[in-house]
């Protein structure tokens, strides 16, 4: 299923009034005064930072820039997202808090000792793990800055991503709303244009920005394509005509994630 075939211009057109309704009555329902959103120069930021502006006003709106060793063209590309729905930047460089972070934590070995265990942890789980520190040092910069000027957090998180549990827990996860957390990847691509995201940004490689070279794809190892076309399948129950080794995949990402989508687990007493 193309995107075309379900979006049509009047469509589009709704959703982003739809969403910016829904915004601007979750500021208006709030102490808040403003949206503070990470912009780290990809589609889903660029969206909701466009969402945001247009429901509540650029000047209710702070984008921050949140660069770990980050990719210069994720900053050009941020700033550009930035002068084109005219909001205010702020840039927060985490590159020295997250190496000295890291630096004092104990590695796989250490814990393997004082566990005394056998080290088993594999070379892409240690770099997971690494990786994961960026998306949560994150959160609690936007927090920070969230505290100390009234502002809500928007996550940018979209369906196809959540599906898979394709995001940080407690990391970009973290968040206060979630606005197109409804939009499979193609819903996203589409919506961005209608509201006017630069082309320039729509047509770069998703990547969270985890470590040098990283690709959203890549580390998934199907295109967004082929996983919203394996999700909308598997939510119409009309799995037929998806190979198998893609959907055993896709089935094994969302069972092995749910943990992320759901609640924590609290005991109650009687």
């Amino acid at each position: 299923m193309t995107s075309a075939e379900i979006f049509q211009g009047s469509k589009v057109r709704s959703l982003a009034a739809d969403i910016e309704s829904w915004l601007r009555e979750q500021l208006d329902n709030s102490n808040a005064q403003r949206f503070v959103v990470a912009l780290s120069g990809g589609i889903d930021s660029a969206l909701v930072c466009g969402l945001a502006a247009r429901a509540v006003g650029a000047d209710r709106v702070l984008a921050v820039l949140l660069p770990s060793s980050s990719d210069p063209d994720d900053e050009a590309s941020a700033r550009k997202v930035a002068q084109a729905f005219k909001v205010s930047t702020m840039q927060v460089d985490l590159t020295t808090t997250t190496e000295s972070l890291k630096s004092v934590l104990p590695g796989s070995s250490e814990i393997a000792s004082i566990l005394n265990i056998q080290a088993h942890v594999g070379t892409t789980t240690v770099q997971l793990a690494e990786a994961n520190i960026k998306p949560r040092l994150r959160m609690t910069a936007l927090y920070y800055i969230s505290n100390l000027c009234g502002g809500i957090v928007l996550g940018t998180g979209n369906k196809t991503e959540a599906m898979i549990g394709y995001f940080t827990k407690y990391g970009d996860g973290g968040v206060d709303l979630l606005p197109i957390v409804d939009l499979y990847k193609h819903e996203v691509r589409e919506l961005a244009r209608a509201i006017g995201v630069p082309e320039s940004v729509i047509q770069r490689p998703p990547s969270a920005g985890l470590w040098q070279g990283q690709t959203d794809e890549g580390e998934i190892g199907l295109t967004y394509d082929e996983l919203d076309h394996a999700l909308l399948a598997i939510s119409n129950s009309a799995t037929e005509g998806i190979k198998p080794a893609v959907l055993e995949k896709v089935q094994h990402m969302i069972s092995s994630s749910r943990h992320k989508r759901t609640s924590v687990p609290a005991f109650r007493r009687n």
